[in-house]
């Protein structure tokens, strides 16, 4: 289903009225022959009808965009929606080389993904078609608070407790936990997401780590920049916030986990590639990790968003996790606030015009 919002009426009374220079008025390559405005076009797919819809419909006109929709991933079946567009937002989805050069084919000049992480793109491809990829940022308190509750979760048992309260066991026996005070806190990368979870975690006493290849000036006020291999030996509690790269693929593998302490928890809210899946359920059953709280996975991709009840999923990774009482699994809604989406649909906008009027934009991650 298309729904687009239609900018022409709107446009034409600002020209009328504007009696100063601006971007609308004076940018030649939007203005047609008749003189209305040319709206910036971007076709969402996989757009939410229950919360991203309402607020492109309250952005787009702010920002001169107007824009299609469908509830559905991109495909190369479905990829002729987009057609006439400008621009392409997606999900996380199969962005490879086939997709890229499909929307090229269609006319289409970036895209623009709804996520921080932008690896589901084949940036290669769409550098030699000359088309721009962003992706977007939100308020970084959404994921940090959400790795601290699973941080507290798995360190005091909450995801067991739960699970035998349903079957009514309040019993104590297995269910004591650690105090996170107590703990040292190890945080891999410290973009804004990182150093929140730094700056909050300051406040439950416990000692913090940091490892980046760019150490930030002020976390060194509160954590202590050490080695990789330093942060895997010392810590208790070990939490990822980079982003997926080739460089970094499998940043926790097995000779990585032979490294940690044993009993460390592992928490990732960033990206499931990050992690070595055969690896860490090896850990996980040899006992060395003693629990994961895990917002995102390795293979997760036609899995999380969809609604898969009664479905036989051909994932065995997450049947072994799901059957493990010291793993928490939650479905990549750490970024799932109210603040955030509404930050990433105004990303992808303000992104789709910066391309098609030739600005700049810190979203654009085209040739990183």
């Amino acid at each position: 289903m298309k729904i687009c919002i239609l900018m022409q009426k709107v446009n034409e009374i600002h020209l009328k009225k504007c009696v100063h220079p601006c971007r609308t008025c004076y940018n030649k390559d939007k203005i047609s022959r008749e003189g209305s405005f040319m709206a910036t076009k971007v076709f969402f797919y996989t757009l939410r009808p229950y919360d991203e819809l309402g607020i492109a419909q309250r952005l787009a006109p702010q920002l001169d965009v107007e824009f299609g929709s469908t509830q559905e991933y991109p495909t190369l079946e479905n990829a002729e929606l987009a057609k006439g567009y400008d621009a392409v937002s997606v999900t996380p989805c199969d962005m490879s080389a086939p997709m890229v050069r499909r929307f090229h084919e269609l006319g289409v000049k970036s895209i623009c993904c709804r996520s921080i992480g932008y690896d589901h793109v084949d940036r290669e491809v769409a550098r030699e078609l000359g088309m721009k990829v962003a992706n977007v940022d939100y308020p970084p308190n959404g994921v940090a608070n959400f790795a601290i509750m699973l941080m507290l979760m798995s360190l005091r048992k909450a995801g067991h407790i739960l699970k035998r309260g349903e079957v009514q066991d309040y019993s104590l026996q297995g269910k004591i936990g650690r105090d996170i005070s107590n703990c040292t806190v190890g945080v891999i990368g410290t973009g804004r997401i990182g150093r929140t979870v730094l700056q909050h975690l300051s406040g439950f006493g416990c000692r913090l780590l940091a490892y980046d290849l760019y150490p930030n000036e002020d976390m060194k006020k509160i954590a202590e920049y050490v080695p990789l291999e330093t942060l895997l030996k010392e810590c208790d509690v070990i939490t990822l916030h980079t982003n997926a790269t080739e460089e970094n693929h499998h940043l926790l593998d097995a000779k990585a986990i032979e490294q940690m302490k044993q009993g460390v928890t592992i928490i990732n809210t960033a990206r499931g590639k990050l992690i070595d899946s055969d690896a860490l359920i090896a850990g996980l059953e040899s006992g060395k990790i003693g629990a994961a709280g895990l917002d995102v996975l390795e293979n997760e991709n036609g899995l999380y968003y969809y609604n898969r009840m009664g479905d036989v999923i051909p994932n065995p990774e997450l049947a072994l996790l799901r059957s493990m009482p010291n793993v928490i699994l939650t479905d990549h809604t750490a970024f799932y606030t109210h603040e955030d989406v509404e930050s990433m649909v105004r990303g992808v906008l303000e992104s789709a015009v910066a391309f098609e009027n030739g600005q700049p934009t810190r979203h654009d991650v085209t040739n990183l």
